[in-house]
């Protein structure tokens, strides 16, 4: 029960605050960040979300959803909202032998939120960006990131198209 508590008090605080994906974006957007407005509704997007990781051999490695935390914890209902991180055991390797601090950054994470007209937008930040910052890596991270960044942009295309 603890543990459970504590998952929903962590999964709240990654969006509580945050009921739009560019809700909070400067208006030139983040460096990195990729936003995908959609049709699709926030339940469905999950789904095509799930299937394009699966249709693109990566795993889905973490989910988490203040939505989900906000009704266990506080039975308050707030709009859809979910982080899902996705990574594969050779990109982990590869990662961890050009950078061990690189390491805190995997699993690379989509970000799923629920619009007021009920459409849902899905958002990353391009593997490039995220390890962008660890230099020590040098160009094996940097090839690494980039092999990652045309299978997200698979990934988002394929989950946010029709």
């Amino acid at each position: 029960m603890h543990a459970l508590f504590i998952a929903g008090l962590m999964a709240l605080s990654l969006g509580l605050a945050a009921p739009s994906a560019n809700a909070d974006l400067p208006a030139g957007g983040l460096p990195g960040w990729q936003v995908l407005k959609t049709q699709h509704s926030y339940a469905s997007l999950v789904e095509r979300l799930e299937k394009a990781i699966t249709d693109n051999k990566m795993g889905l490695v973490s989910r988490a959803s203040a939505t989900l935390g906000a009704k266990r914890v506080l039975n308050k209902t707030i709009p859809g909202n979910m982080v899902i991180g996705v990574y594969r055991p050779d990109f982990a390797v590869r990662m961890l032998e050009a950078s061990t601090a690189a390491g805190i950054e995997a699993p690379v994470r989509f970000y799923i939120t629920e619009n007021a007209d009920g459409t849902a937008d899905l958002s990353y930040k391009a593997p490039s960006a995220v390890f962008a910052p660890y230099e020590d890596g040098g160009e094996a991270l940097e090839t690494l990131a980039a092999e990652q960044d045309e299978i997200f942009a698979r990934i988002a295309a394929q989950a946010a198209g029709n």
